[in-house]
């Protein structure tokens, strides 16, 4: 059995991770076959945002797969740790927006992944952490460099050092996610979020996500210059053409990617 499965909806793609009998935990299969399905999406242009959620209604990704991690050397745990950081990247990279669905525990290498993703949606049941530490280990897939960009240093310190999981709503308290939603509400929403981001310009759209990703580690002044040049870059598309013209005669765009 596949451990992703990779659904389609027209312009929209959803990603499930498929070990449900193990509350979706993240082992090399796992994480290699995600990967995999994640850079095969980049090759198709008319992919215009994907969810990533989890099989079951416990989980999204209760963590790393512990049974596997006990047995490791550190070269192997080193290897482990940059193919999460691998498939993190790859999530960050995309052309499109990725919006993670946390149906249930979202912890360790589960919520490394949901911080990933470009924003988050919570089940109201959702729980959310990093609680390595009481492994005797630290986050290995991005965890205290993606915690703190999204909910500040010290919060992240706390998180991390204190291996608290939290509920939904102090995660969105924190600013951890963007919306707690009912549990049965979830996917219904995340869904109807994807498809109206799929509705707007699909090039603009990866613009701004480009942008944020770069500018988020260089100074202001030379990010506010990558955003100058990627507006810039839009004018003369016909995405661009259509979108105007669309405004001025009161209508519904419709964008091509181009």
């Amino acid at each position: 059995m596949s451990t992703i499965l990779v659904d389609r909806d027209d312009h929209v793609v959803t990603i499930t991770l498929n070990r449900a009998d193990k509350l979706n935990a993240l082992n090399e299969e796992l994480l290699t076959e995600l990967g995999r399905a994640v850079r095969d999406l980049m090759r198709d242009a008319t992919v215009r945002c994907a969810i990533l959620t989890g099989a079951g209604e416990k989980a999204f990704a209760a963590g790393a797969d512990i049974a596997a991690m006990s047995e490791m050397t550190a070269v192997q745990a080193k290897l482990f740790a940059e193919l999460g950081h691998r498939v993190g990247h790859a999530l960050e990279a995309t052309h499109f927006p990725v919006i993670a669905a946390v149906n249930g525990f979202a912890l360790g290498g589960g919520c490394e992944l949901a911080l990933a993703c470009d924003f988050i949606y919570a089940s109201d049941r959702a729980r959310l952490g990093q609680p390595e530490v009481s492994l005797g280990i630290l986050p290995g897939f991005g965890g205290t460099q993606l915690l703190a960009r999204r909910v500040g240093a010290a919060r992240a310190r706390e998180l991390c050092m204190t291996g608290d999981i939290v509920t939904a709503e102090d995660a969105l308290r924190i600013g951890l996610v963007n919306a707690v939603v009912p549990h049965a509400e979830l996917l219904p929403r995340v869904r109807d979020l994807a498809k109206k981001i799929a509705g707007k310009g699909p090039l603009a759209v990866s613009g701004i996500k480009r942008v944020v990703v770069r500018g988020a580690d260089v100074p202001l002044a030379t990010a506010n210059e990558l955003e100058a040049t990627a507006f810039a870059a839009l004018f003369g598309t016909h995405d661009q053409r259509e979108g105007m013209r669309a405004f001025l005669e009161k209508r519904t765009p419709k964008f091509e990617g181009r």
